[in-house]
């Protein structure tokens, strides 16, 4: 009796341990099971892209993130966001220097994000940098970005192929490109986010300007392009986005040559004057410089001052009425502040409804974290997920 009373006992307790055991594991399950993204790299061809005078290859890398899910939820359509990089970057390291994959991955799994598609074009040029311009130096970048990616994307992906499915956003050159082609295309995008935006004012004819943007890079008080030398950001160091005015103008004001632009350093004066003030007759760089041997050049400046988006406001106005939500971001720490605040004000004065916000950071120390915690909520909360009835 005695033996059979122990026996039951030990049953009892095996019976509880893996009881327990099992509890355990469930409660563990979810964490370890929990679904993932992907990311690709395709290649885009660029009609828009063909016949640049600098020779950049018109076939553009691009990192698209598909949601989790997305392979075995295939009667599923998703809205795309689009994701602009700054200066001296490519889509390569602007990747893993954003986490994109992994924050889009947590906010899903959080609820902080429906699933959408992430779409990071390179934009890295002869020069380190398009400005997402158009120009017959580099080629039509904002046909590219608004036009050319779109269609392959939509064509290629189960997107909702609609404007109020798309949204455009970037950090610093990314900013100033997301400012430039969303004042042009409310027809391509409904929702704008614009991080740290860099020349918002450009304006190499000022006087008082002349240098000031350069030695400060990116964190001038203005960011007006200038002929000042000011010391190169090191390839090791350059982690985070080259900012413009950090590097180092080649002899004679030209803008290096494919050699030491694509080695890591980049001319932030020649990668403006070619999207900005381009000449097709100025062999080889086929671009006009602002100042030169200390003596501004009126109408190549003023070229500089009309592709200011400070300066491009009232005549796109219309056009960012149109927009559901739009969103400006800087770190209070970073040079850019006071330009991005002046953006702000003037869009208050015309009466456009957006969002602004500052945050303890400097230009890119918190981008990471800005777009797990507000880019992409941002355009989870304003895109649409509902297919448009035809």
């Amino acid at each position: 009796m005695k033996s059979t009373c122990r026996t039951l006992l030990c049953l009892a307790v095996a019976v509880s341990v893996c009881a327990m055991l099992v509890s355990s594991l469930l409660a563990q399950a979810p964490a370890a099971t929990a679904m993932k993204g992907t990311v690709e790299r395709v290649k885009v061809h660029g009609k828009a892209l063909e016949g640049n005078l600098e020779g950049d290859s018109p076939d553009r890398d691009v990192f698209i993130y598909l949601p989790p899910g997305y392979a075995t939820n295939t009667g599923q359509r998703y809205p795309v966001v689009y994701m602009l990089h700054g200066y001296g970057l490519t889509a390569e390291r602007w990747m893993p220097f954003t986490r994109m994959a992994e924050a889009a991955d947590k906010n899903i799994a959080g609820g902080t994000m429906k699933a959408m598609i992430l779409v990071n074009p390179d934009a890295f040029t002869l020069h380190s940098g398009s400005m997402y311009s158009s120009s017959p130096t580099i080629g039509d970048w904002e046909t590219f970005i608004a036009e050319d990616l779109v269609s392959y994307v939509d064509s290629n992906y189960r997107t909702i192929p609609d404007t109020m499915s798309r949204g455009l956003g970037g950090h610093s050159m990314g900013g100033y490109g997301t400012a430039r082609i969303g004042m042009k295309r409310p027809d391509v995008f409904s929702s704008l986010y614009m991080m740290s935006s860099c020349c918002l004012m450009n304006n190499p004819g000022a006087g008082g300007n002349r240098g000031a943007g350069a030695r400060g890079g990116e964190g001038a008080a203005t960011t007006a392009a200038t002929t000042a030398t000011a010391p190169a950001t090191p390839p090791a160091q350059a982690a985070a986005p080259a900012q413009p005015g950090t590097a180092t103008p080649a002899a004679g004001g030209r803008g290096q040559g494919a050699q030491g632009a694509r080695g890591g350093r980049g001319n932030t004066q020649a990668a403006q004057a070619a999207a900005w003030s381009s000449n097709p007759n100025n062999p080889p760089t086929f671009y006009d410089l602002p100042v030169v041997d200390g003596q501004t050049q009126p109408i190549i400046a003023a070229k500089w001052v009309a592709n200011s988006p400070m300066v491009m406001i009232d005549q796109y106005l219309t056009n960012l009425k149109k927009y559901k939500a739009i969103m400006i971001d800087v770190g209070t720490q970073d040079g850019l502040a006071a330009s991005n605040r002046q953006l702000t004000e003037s869009l208050q004065k015309l009466g456009l409804a957006h969002t602004f916000e500052t945050y303890e950071g400097d230009h890119n120390n918190r981008v990471a974290a800005r777009i797990e915690e507000k880019v992409l909520p941002f355009f989870s909360n304003n895109l649409s997920f509902t297919q448009p009835r035809k």
